[in-house]
């Protein structure tokens, strides 16, 4: 159960910030990052074109990571969802170093993708702008996002609280517990 204090939204906000990051990660993986002439022999000079991650294999991995980053911050909470956020953090500072190192505004050799180069880099900046924001929102506001529900919680962190009694003989099925025999 959430407290009256804590709000849906940033945690909202923070998944689907990631969400995005994630799909940026990957499209930007798929696109051109780079682009060289190469002597082929016979066929003369050909343009090598290196898509993300071929230029970088962390791409595809920072990717999954966001994913795997908004299941952890809606899982956990306290301490751990503070964890998790530095991880983030420390993820879209990784992103946005890859998407500007080697980055260049000019001496691409004719015939390469311009517009997909800097697509592709700008799409790994932005992720990584994605994730430093999700990880330091999830860092600062970790005690005020909602939680998950108690249902979910360890049954020895539960309060128990005087409920209707057939309502307590389906609680012990979910538990586990045969509710016919005498304790």
């Amino acid at each position: 159960m959430t407290s009256p204090a804590s709000s849906k939204r940033p945690l909202w906000m923070v998944a689907a910030a990631l969400l995005l990051a994630a799909a940026a990660l990957w499209g930007s993986s798929q696109l051109v990052w780079a682009a060289e002439p190469r002597d082929a022999g016979v066929r003369g000079m050909v343009l090598d074109r290196h898509t993300g991650a071929e230029q970088s294999g962390a791409l595809v991995p920072l990717a999954v990571l966001a994913l795997a980053g908004v299941a952890g911050l809606i899982a956990a909470g306290g301490w751990l969802r503070r964890v998790l956020g530095v991880v983030v953090a420390l993820a879209g500072i990784a992103a946005g170093w890859i998407a500007v190192d080697g980055w260049r505004f000019g001496g691409f050799p004719e015939g390469a993708p311009v517009a997909q180069i800097f697509a592709g880099r700008g799409l790994a900046l932005l992720a990584g702008i994605l994730m430093l924001v999700a990880g330091l929102t999830a860092i600062k506001g970790a005690g005020r996002m909602a939680r998950m529900g108690a249902r979910y919680e360890a049954p020895a962190g539960r309060k128990k609280a005087a409920k209707d009694p057939d309502a307590e003989l389906w609680e012990a099925l979910s538990e586990g517990e045969d509710p016919t025999t005498d304790r």
